[in-house]
């Protein structure tokens, strides 16, 4: 399992969301995924691929407020 993936998930369960197990999808590419809900009933999956890391969909100059200051 990535341990970004798992630290996504440590933090949801750590604020009091029930999130589902972290799941690998293709050991190869580093896929995994795992859901969660919010308090309003939404289902939510947070899908994490290593492809995505050269090329992230927020380019980092965008990411004010979405944790610009982290990897």
């Amino acid at each position: 399992m990535d341990p970004r993936s798992g630290a996504a998930r440590q933090e949801l369960v750590e604020r009091g969301v029930d999130a589902g197990d972290v799941t690998v999808i293709d050991p190869r590419d580093g896929g995994t995924l795992f859901g969660f809900s919010d308090p309003d009933g939404n289902s939510w999956t947070v899908q994490e691929m290593k492809v995505r890391a050269g090329r992230p969909l927020i380019p980092l100059a965008a990411r004010i407020g979405y944790g610009a200051d982290q990897d």
